[in-house]
């Protein structure tokens, strides 16, 4: 709501302020954000969810099809979290070959993935399959 109000007044104002404002409020989470230092852990419920879908060949370029198309910016082409936007995040994107990223259960890779947190936005609207198929993606980098 403050953001809209913000985007109003800018607008009134002219185009430098909305050139400031509308960046930060875009940028804006829709609810608050646990302090960077939280540690981000998925509810048990959630990391007790299996994948559902076959750990085949297929999946996994499905999987890669989606990185690709959605997380490349960010987590970068060889899932290192290093992508061109990620100079400019803080805290930086999660290197998916990390021993910290493999140790994860895909369920709670899956619900990182689908409810996001700061930066890293909600992939909610992305088919369930999809976002499992990223799972099975992510697997496929440990230790490269």
């Amino acid at each position: 709501m403050a953001a809209r109000m913000l985007l109003s007044h800018a607008a009134r104002r002219g185009g430098l302020v909305l050139g400031i404002v509308l960046p930060l409020a875009l940028a804006a989470p829709a609810t608050s954000t646990p302090a960077q230092g939280t540690p981000w852990v998925a509810p048990a419920s959630e990391k007790a969810k299996k994948n559902p879908t076959p750990a085949d060949k297929k999946t996994v370029e499905r999987g890669e099809k989606v990185a690709k198309v959605n997380c490349v910016s960010c987590h970068g082409s060889k899932g290192k979290g290093d992508g061109a936007a990620a100079v400019a995040l803080n805290p930086k994107p999660a290197d998916w070959t990390s021993k910290k990223v493999q140790d994860e259960a895909d369920g709670e890779l899956f619900w990182k993935i689908t409810t996001g947190r700061g930066a890293m936005p909600s992939w909610r609207h992305l088919p369930e399959a999809d976002r499992w198929a990223l799972v099975r993606y992510i697997r496929t980098l440990a230790a490269k």
